[in-house]
């Protein structure tokens, strides 16, 4: 990523379920309990998936959030579904392709890009058992290329 950003989670899960298409950085509304938190870390994105709602908006569904310990009862509620701003044709056009037939909208990064949080989405296609082993594969022979390549380089 770019200077000035400070990644605070990444969905490390999202990259081996799915196969990535498209990205968006869409800007997160939150509540100022959920920012201190996000701000110590204390985020999961294990599980999250984002929807077009019945009013046009698209929200991020299943993104833990810890409660603030100092705001008491006060604080935010864990698991609500937070707003993410995004253009309306943006919103549109990313709400037809999701519907199509084995598309979701996922969560891959959670990040503050000066000061403001920030979300990284990708237009996703789910992957099934078969490529999940082949990704596997791939990686494996990626990493024993790259241990044979640094021990010739010595």
């Amino acid at each position: 990523m770019a200077e000035g950003v400070e990644i605070v989670e990444r969905n490390k899960k999202a990259q081996f379920e799915y196969d990535i298409e498209e990205t968006l950085e869409a800007g997160l509304v939150l509540e100022g309990s959920e920012v201190k938190s996000v701000r110590q870390g204390k985020v999961s994105l294990d599980g999250a998936y984002c929807q077009v709602d019945r009013n046009g908006e698209m929200k991020i569904h299943g993104m833990y959030i810890k409660p603030y310990e100092e705001a008491g009862p006060f604080g935010h509620e864990p698991r609500r579904n937070r707003k993410l701003l995004l253009h309306d044709r943006q919103i549109r056009k990313w709400g037809q392709k999701a519907e199509q037939e084995g598309y979701t909208i996922v969560p891959l990064a959670l990040y503050f890009r000066e000061g403001w949080a920030k979300v990284k989405i990708g237009l996703a296609k789910g992957r099934k058992k078969h490529d999940k082993r082949q990704a596997i594969k791939e990686r494996e022979m990626e990493r024993r290329m790259e241990q044979k390549q640094s021990e010739y380089n010595f």
